[in-house]
C-alpha cells in the first residue's frame, strides 16, 4: 500500500463523524462498505468477569500489533513478514480424518479453518463436530452482529440439536434414561475445537437442560421422530431460536445467567452449517454466510457450485417472502436503504428479538432488567415497527450428492465473500492444492542414507518455496482476502497496513472473516458409486 493511500486511510478516519450518544459511539462514515450490522465501535462497559469469556484470547496476538486509536501520536503500519504470519495464522484449526488400515471410509478427508478478527472482542464464530449417535459430520460458521454472544451461544448449541433431531426413537430413550438416572450420558458429538476457542462455562447446565426438554418433545410425539435430514436442520434452527427468545423471559434468579440470556438474545448471528454423511451434503443456510464447492471438470478445469443464497435485500426471492408475510401498506418500508427496517442487512437470523417480538414484549422484558446500557444492549423500535416478527431464522437447506469431480467446500462469513468473489475462492484453492502437489518433495532415499543426504533433502524442500507457503488454505484465503491488490497478487505494504488499523478504523474496511474448507475423499466417494 503506498504512503498515499496509507495516508488517506488515516485521515478519513480521523475526519470521520461519528454519534456520540450514553458511553457509545457510533461512527456513521463507512466507506467502501455495503452494510452495517448494528456495529457497536465502542462500549462503556464489559459483562463478564475477569477470567470469564469476554474476550477472545486467541486473537490476543492480533491485538498486540494493532493501535487502539487512529489519534496515536506514532503511527505505522509496518510489520515483518514473520509478525504478519503470526497475526494470520493464530486462529489455524486442522484436523485429518483417521485411514484405519489405509481404509477411509469417511468421504471427508480433512478439513482447515481459520479467523482473522476486525470487531474486538471478535463476532465470528465456528464450529465442526463429528456426530457419535447418528452418521456424519457437521460444520458451522457463525457471523455475530452486535456482540459476539449470539453466535458463541448458537456455535455451541446448534449442532447439538441437529445431532438430537437426527437420533431414533431407541437412542432418545436411552439417553432420557440414563439422564433420569443420573448416570453419565453418551456423548452426541465429538467436537474438533481450537485450543483457545471461549464457551460459555456459566450456563452449560441450562443449556443443557432445555436440549433435554427438545428431545422429551420429540419422544411426546406419537410416532417415531423420522425426520429427513432437511427436515432435522429446519426444526433445529427453528427450536434453537425459539429457546433463545424463551430463556430470556423465563424467571432467572442467577444474574450472571440473565445477562447472558439478555446478550445472547438481543444480539443476533447468521448461520451456514453443512452436514456430510457419505455423498450425502445437506446445508442449512440463515443469513448471509455462504457455502460454496469447488468442482474439477474432466477437462481439468474448475467450476464453481453455490450451495446457498444470501438471505439480505439484495435477493428477490427473500423481497418476495417479506411481502408477503406483510401487508401491502408496509411494502416500501421493509427494506429501507437495502436494510431490513432500514436496521439489518440479513434479512434472516437467529436472536434479534428487537425484529420478531412485539413492542410491549420488548419493553416488559427490558424495563424489569438490570441496566441493560452496561449490557451493550441496543434499544431502538425503528419507525414502521407493526406486524413483528420481520426476521426469522428458518434456514433453507440444500441437497447436493457428492461425485468424485467434487473436491472440496467453502463455508465462511460475509467477510471473505465481500473481499474475494466465488470463483475467485475457488480458482484460489484450486491453486493452493496444485502448489502443495508441484511442491511435495520425493522422498526417494539412496541407500546408504546419512545426515548430510538429508540435510540436502530438506534445502531442496525449502528452495522450491514450501516453507513460505501457507499450509492451512483458509489463512491463504484471507491474506488474499484483504492483502490482494487490483492485479490479484498480495502487496506485503497492504496487508501490513490491514492488519495494524487501529479498532476504531478496522471496521470500516473489513469485517471479521471465517473460513472453513473441507476436502473430499473423492475414491470413498468413487468407491460408493462403484458399490451401489
Amino acid at each position: 500500500m503506498s504512503r498515499t493511500v496509507s495516508s488517506w486511510i488515516l485521515s478519513s478516519a480521523r475526519n470521520s463523524i461519528v454519534l456520540q450518544g450514553k458511553g457509545r459511539l457510533y461512527s456513521i462514515c463507512i466507506p467502501n462498505r455495503n452494510k452495517i450490522k448494528w456495529k457497536l465501535v465502542v462500549s462503556k462497559t464489559c459483562l463478564y468477569p475477569a477470567g470469564s469469556c469476554s474476550l477472545d484470547s486467541a486473537f490476543s496476538l492480533q491485538k498486540a500489533f494493532r493501535h487502539t486509536s487512529t489519534e496515536e501520536e506514532h503511527f505505522s503500519f509496518q510489520l515483518s513478514p514473520s509478525q504478519i504470519n503470526d497475526i494470520l495464522r493464530a486462529g489455524e484449526l486442522s484436523h485429518k480424518i483417521l485411514d484405519l488400515n489405509g481404509k477411509n471410509a469417511n468421504s471427508v478427508l480433512r478439513f482447515e479453518s481459520n479467523q482473522l478478527a476486525s470487531n474486538s472482542p471478535m463476532e465470528d464464530r465456528r464450529s465442526a463436530a463429528t456426530c457419535l449417535q447418528t452418521a456424519g459430520m457437521m460444520f458451522g460458521v457463525f457471523d455475530g452482529h452486535a456482540g459476539s454472544a449470539c453466535a458463541q451461544a448458537v456455535s455451541e448449541r446448534l449442532l447439538h440439536y441437529i445431532a438430537v433431531s437426527l437420533m431414533s426413537r431407541q437412542t432418545l430413550e436411552e439417553i432420557e434414561l440414563a439422564v433420569e438416572a443420573m448416570k453419565p450420558v453418551r456423548p452426541i458429538l465429538q467436537w474438533h475445537k481450537h485450543p483457545n476457542d471461549v464457551e460459555y462455562q456459566e450456563i452449560t447446565s441450562q443449556y443443557f437442560e432445555n436440549l433435554r426438554v427438545y428431545w422429551q418433545h420429540l419422544l411426546d410425539l406419537d410416532t417415531e421422530p423420522g425426520f429427513s435430514l432437511e427436515e432435522a436442520m429446519i426444526c433445529a434452527f427453528k427450536r434453537l431460536d425459539s429457546d433463545i427468545s424463551l430463556e430470556v423471559q423465563a424467571p432467572q434468579e442467577n444474574e450472571l445467567m440473565r445477562n447472558i440470556a439478555l446478550q445472547v438474545a438481543f444480539s443476533g448471528a447468521t448461520a451456514c452449517v453443512a452436514h456430510i454423511d457419505g455423498v450425502h451434503l445437506h446445508v442449512a443456510n440463515t443469513g448471509d454466510c455462504r457455502a460454496v464447492l469447488g468442482v474439477r471438470e474432466e477437462d481439468g478445469t474448475w467450476s464453481t457450485l453455490p450451495l446457498t443464497r444470501d438471505h439480505n435485500a439484495y435477493d428477490e426471492f427473500e423481497i418476495r417472502r417479506l411481502k408477503r408475510e406483510h401487508p401491502r401498506s408496509e411494502e416500501k418500508t421493509l427494506f429501507v436503504n437495502d436494510r431490513l427496517l432500514g436496521i439489518l442487512m440479513p434479512s434472516r437470523a437467529f436472536g434479534d428479538v428487537q425484529l420478531k417480538w412485539s413492542k410491549e414484549l420488548q419493553h416488559s422484558i427490558l424495563e424489569n432488567s438490570c441496566d441493560v446500557e452496561a449490557l451493550n444492549i441496543y434499544q431502538y423500535v425503528p419507525p414502521n415497527y407493526h406486524t413483528p416478527p420481520y426476521l426469522t431464522a428458518e434456514p433453507e437447506v440444500t441437497y447436493h450428492k457428492l461425485r468424485s469431480k467434487d473436491k472440496f467446500l467453502v463455508i465462511a462469513s460475509d467477510g471473505l465473500w465481500e473481499m474475494l468473489s466465488n470463483e475467485k475462492v475457488v480458482k484460489l484453492v484450486a491453486g493452493h492444492l496444485a502448489e502443495l502437489n508441484v511442491q511435495k518433495p520425493q522422498l526417494t532415499f539412496k541407500k546408504p542414507v546419512n545426515l548430510g543426504y538429508m540435510h540436502n533433502l530438506l534445502l531442496q524442500r525449502k528452495s522450491k518455496g514450501l516453507a513460505s507457503l501457507d499450509q492451512n488454505i483458509a489463512t491463504h484465503l484471507i491474506r488474499h482476502a484483504i492483502g490482494s491488490n487490483e492485479y490479484g497478487q498480495v502487496d506485503h505494504e497492504k496487508l501490513a497496513a490491514m492488519l495494524t488499523l487501529p479498532e476504531d478504523l478496522a471496521r470500516m474496511y473489513r469485517d471479521d472473516i471465517t473460513v472453513t474448507v473441507v476436502y473430499f475423499n473423492s475414491e470413498t466417494i468413487e468407491n460408493y458409486y462403484r458399490n451401489n
